[in-house]
């Protein structure tokens, strides 16, 4: 594969053609048959006045502490998840000792108490 450099003083001929208005980038690209499809576009970013290809964002008061805010928040809501996942590492911990110390496979205190506390009574069966 060649590479094809070009000179400074070329890329600002082709930049000052497509900023004259008369020929758009493609036809510069097909002009000079230049392989790169966006070449040329990028040389009017880099080379050019600033009318073509440049992004300006608006943002007011708000918005830009609102980004900061959302970050903040962001940062806030991965710490409690950590601390959740170590309180729950813990816990984790704690129940193994505790099966270890009563003599009894973890999997058998899981498969004994998997229903859980009954939070209200059982209905009572009609006869």
């Amino acid at each position: 594969m060649n590479v094809i450099r070009y000179s400074k003083a070329f890329k600002m001929q082709c930049v000052a053609e497509v900023e004259s208005g008369k020929v758009s980038a493609n036809a510069v690209q097909r002009k000079y048959r230049m392989k790169g499809t966006d070449t040329v576009i990028r040389w009017v970013r880099q080379f050019g006045s600033g009318r073509y290809g440049k992004v300006v964002r608006v943002e007011k008061a708000g918005e830009v502490n609102e980004a900061a805010q959302l970050r903040q928040e962001l940062r806030r809501v991965k710490e409690a998840l950590a601390d959740t996942h170590m309180e729950l590492a813990l816990e984790q911990s704690y129940l193994w000792v505790a099966c270890e110390e009563m003599n009894q496979s973890l999997e058998a205190f899981k498969k004994k108490h998997a229903g859980g506390r009954r939070t209200r009574r059982p209905r009572p069966t009609r006869n």
